[in-house]
């Protein structure tokens, strides 16, 4: 459905900007009228990553007047296969602030917003309340929520995409004219069972499928021109090269957005709302837990431990604690590999990062592995703390 421009066009436009922006211009839908509204526009985008790389770029080439950028993290070499913002000399530095130089550099006509901090329930509103629309480029489930419901509560559009390995989503959530996110899932998926890119892995160019696809939808909804992806989730598989569209309904029940609404604020504790560990793991790590230096000690002192690795095999090809067996978590859970464990011997279990290992760890003791224990920060922590000659992904 077609909807009314988001914002008031500017005054006018420079001579630098009529010969900056002619290609819009002498596109009938955009024309002088529509690059005023971009101009006089305030586009907040939430993470400077895979997504947020593209989106930032794209947004600022098209002479958004005002773009936030909210990323409390920094530039790591693993970043740079696909979040194009940032380059190698950027390295250790705040993506926020390596982003907004290169958005500078696009096109020095944009006034740059920086907050450099992490999007919390304390600051959601404030930030959210200065713009007009919030372009998502979070990669986990606790923040999508929560940039959701704010943008309820708030009344403002924003424009959501998700990516994983070849597959991509997209749509528009504007309560106001259609579904919000909880219309679409109403409830985070079980702890665990939707790897993060981390985990999982994610073609770089993919980001740049969805982050455009975003970036689309943002100017059509800001310059009121074309059909914005309200009511319609767009899924794309990189593999098959297909693009399809679904179908996504206000639901009236929803608790946010809903007839009778029952969620009226932002929640206490995002984190919590979507287990990002399942109460089973939280429990199995009591007094189960280890570090990677006291992994070490117990190899240099000959304990009889049998270490194995939970994560997937093309994780295990990159980077390995030594002495580690390779079992991933999903044949752990399944019960297909629980005869391959001896009752003798100490078991420790590690991943990545140590999400992974006490869901395995969970999964151990109710099969009455009860002496079993996990690492700490896993991998990460074994080459940060052991060996950092090894390579982090």
């Amino acid at each position: 459905m077609s909807l009314p421009p988001l914002v008031e066009p500017a005054a006018e436009l420079t001579v630098d900007e009529i010969r900056r922006y002619s290609r819009h211009l002498i596109i009938p839908d955009v024309g002088v009228e529509g690059q005023k509204r971009l101009k006089n526009a305030r586009v907040l985008c939430v993470g400077a990553g895979g997504l947020g790389s593209p989106a930032l770029m794209y947004l600022a080439a098209a002479g958004v007047g005002t773009l936030g950028i909210i990323d409390f993290d920094t530039v790591d070499e693993s970043n740079l296969q696909r979040q194009v913002i940032h380059g190698q000399s950027d390295v250790g530095r705040s993506k926020a602030e390596s982003a907004a130089a290169t958005v500078r550099e696009i096109n020095p006509l944009v006034t740059v917003e920086i907050h450099n901090t992490a999007l919390d329930r304390e600051n959601v509103r404030d930030i959210f309340s200065r713009y007009d629309l919030i372009v998502d480029g979070t990669d986990n489930f606790a923040t999508r929520y929560m940039v959701n419901d704010a943008a309820v509560l708030l009344g403002k559009p924003y424009v959501w995409g998700s990516i994983y390995r070849f597959d991509g989503q997209a749509s528009v959530f504007w309560a106001e004219h259609g579904p919000c996110y909880r219309c679409l899932y109403p409830e985070p998926p079980p702890p665990g069972m939707v790897p993060s890119c981390a985990e999982g892995g994610v073609l770089g160019v993919l980001c740049a499928s969805i982050g455009s696809i975003q970036v689309n939808e943002a100017i059509k909804l800001l310059a009121g021109i074309g059909e914005p992806l309200v009511g319609r989730l767009m899924v794309y598989d990189a593999l098959e090269m297909s693009y399809r569209k679904i179908k996504v309904r206000k639901d009236p029940d929803c608790v946010l957005c809903g007839e009778n609404p029952t969620v009226t604020d932002l929640l206490e504790d995002y984190e919590d709302f979507c287990g990002a560990v399942s109460v089973e793991a939280q429990e199995a790590v009591v007094d189960a837990t280890i570090t990677a230096v006291e992994l070490k000690e117990w190899q240099d002192a000959g304990k009889d431990v049998f270490l194995v690795d939970v994560r997937e095999p093309a994780e295990y090809e990159i980077v390995r604690i030594p002495g580690a067996t390779l079992i991933p978590k999903g044949e752990i859970l399944s019960g297909e590999a629980l005869s391959r464990f001896p009752q003798d011997r100490q078991i420790v279990l590690h991943c990545k990062s140590g999400v992974r290992s006490a869901e395995a760890l969970a999964a151990l003791k109710a099969a009455g592995f009860t002496d079993a224990v996990h690492v700490q920060g896993g991998v990460l922590s074994w080459i940060k703390q052991i060996d950092p000659s090894l390579p982090a992904y």
